[in-house]
């Protein structure tokens, strides 16, 4: 009989649709998260369109440790495995081949995304240098209204973010 607890509790858990654990079946290994991979630049951005995805899909707990693996002897150990992988899957697809390629042996979501956190996700002098120069160069040229207020504003979210 206890084998039958816990092929419910399986059950239960894979089919509530409100559980991190849930995974619809549309949902693939080969997604993108985002349309464009990331490639080492605007990290800030390709990060938003990656969270934002990730919390359509009630995924975000599994980067942020708040999904956390369970005790090896609970049902639902395999199918967070499986979520995790998925979310593995669907970053390092979201990265450039060069990216992905460096990033591929990484046990789980959560130490991935520490990983392009520790590694983009610093202020950079440099760079900093550079955006503010580029806002005080911007002039509007050929672009017309929407163009130039679109791109100063796409510097200012960078320097915020």
């Amino acid at each position: 009989m206890a084998g039958d607890e816990e092929i419910s509790t399986i059950d239960k858990t894979t089919l509530d649709s409100t559980s991190p654990l849930y995974m619809h079946p549309s949902e693939s290994d080969r997604s993108m998260l985002v349309p464009v991979a990331f490639d080492g630049t605007c990290y800030r951005f390709w990060r938003r369109g990656v969270l934002g995805a990730l919390s359509l899909k009630n995924k975000v707990g599994f980067i942020i440790g708040k999904c956390k693996k369970s005790d090896p002897n609970y049902a639902t150990l395999d199918q967070w495995e499986r979520c995790d992988d998925m979310v593995t899957s669907w970053i390092l697809n979201s990265l450039s081949n060069d990216l992905a390629g460096n990033l591929q042996y990484v046990n789980d979501a959560r130490e991935l995304w520490q990983e392009l956190e520790d590694r983009f996700d610093q202020t950079n002098g440099a760079k900093l240098y550079q955006l503010q120069k580029e806002i005080n160069d911007m002039s509007q040229g050929n672009l017309d209204i929407t163009g130039y207020y679109t791109k100063w504003r796409s510097f200012g979210r960078e320097l915020i973010l």
